[in-house]
């Protein structure tokens, strides 16, 4: 019996300039498990797209015409509530990162990411992994120092309002720990630790649950906040 095919993850790219996503969509389009469904020059075109094409993700940039990317993500969900947003720009300021994630974006990727792992990226948001650009990291953890506008003891808990400690994880759960911070997916992790994948995948649901986090990216503060990268 033939085994049934898994359909590919329909993508819209959304980007200002012409040569990028056409480079980019060519680059995405070598891998049968994408599919580039469409895209916009802007947010308005972005906002029409998706609507009527539903796509799976969305690759979104910040610096748009008119609606900035990151301003435009809250219609974005309404138009295709089932997409995953993940930003693709050039900004590495924090205050973009911050406000991404607070609009909904499942990650943030720059532009210098390497084609295999922007794939991985899109593969790890539609399995609902929320994915950071590594370089992002330590902005990340700035983001939330800002808001937060007190110290290190403050942030024991965040992004979450857990109160257990890092001290509660095993010495095999840190080294997990240190891998999602680096922002190694699961795979990566198994391989560096001579372990199965799926050990891999039960030892990461044990580490938020011991963090009281909801995904890997909260996670990641945690882990370079403490000195733990």
């Amino acid at each position: 019996m033939k085994p049934l095919e898994t359909a590919p993850i329909r993508i819209l790219v959304v980007d200002d300039h012409t040569l990028f996503r056409r480079g980019l969509t060519a680059l995405l389009m070598r891998d049968p498990r994408l599919s580039v469904v469409g895209d916009a020059a802007d947010a308005g075109q972005a906002l029409r797209r998706a609507q009527e094409l539903q796509p799976d993700l969305i690759l979104l940039d910040n610096h748009l015409p008119g609606v900035n990317g990151v301003d435009a993500l809250p219609a974005l969900l309404e138009a295709a509530p089932a997409a995953r947003i993940l930003m693709l720009t050039v900004s590495e300021d924090e205050s973009d990162l911050a406000a991404a994630l607070r609009g909904g974006a499942a990650g943030y990727l720059l532009k210098t990411i390497e084609g295999d792992a922007l794939t991985q990226a899109i593969e790890r948001a539609m399995q609902g992994d929320s994915v950071l650009a590594p370089e992002m990291t330590s902005k990340l953890v700035s983001a939330y120092r800002g808001a937060a506008k007190a110290g290190p003891a403050a942030l024991a808990g965040t992004p979450s309002a857990g109160e257990v400690s890092i001290a509660s994880l095993s010495p095999r759960e840190l080294d997990i720990l240190r891998g999602i911070a680096r922002g190694a997916s699961n795979k990566e992790i198994a391989r560096e630790h001579g372990i199965a994948e799926t050990t891999v995948k039960i030892h990461v649901q044990h580490v938020l649950r011991k963090l009281d986090v909801s995904s890997r990216v909260h996670a990641a503060v945690m882990a370079a906040e403490y000195g733990l990268l």
